[in-house]
């Protein structure tokens, strides 16, 4: 994980994010899904490998986003699909919670 603080951008406070769900955000000029699970927070891409659906728009259960369009599901720890008809992953970023607020890396 990058510590050059260039890389790292403020996505949006962490009292925002609500538990247990997930919430769609522009973040570096990208569509991103940001989740919260269990306390933690994880963030990819919003829109589906399959199908270009928006994932914030899908139902999160636990660490598995499903897809609103096919029900392809993915692990949001990792962008793994984790059912069909998904194959390809979603990309992931690195996520730090800084003085509550959510930062992403978005190099690479």
């Amino acid at each position: 994980m990058s510590s050059n603080p260039k890389s790292w951008t403020d996505a949006t406070s962490i009292d925002e994010l609500p538990d247990d769900d997930v919430t769609g955000l522009q973040v570096g000029g990208r569509d991103i899904a940001i989740y919260k699970v269990e306390g933690e927070v994880f963030a990819t891409d919003n829109t589906c490998t399959h199908g270009h659906a928006r994932l914030c728009d899908g139902f999160l259960d636990g660490h598995e986003i499903e897809c609103p369009l096919h029900q392809g599901k993915f692990n949001v720890r990792d962008g793994q699909p984790t059912c069909a008809p998904v194959t390809e992953a979603l990309r992931c970023y690195p996520v730090r919670i800084v003085d509550g607020r959510v930062l992403l890396n978005m190099a690479g």
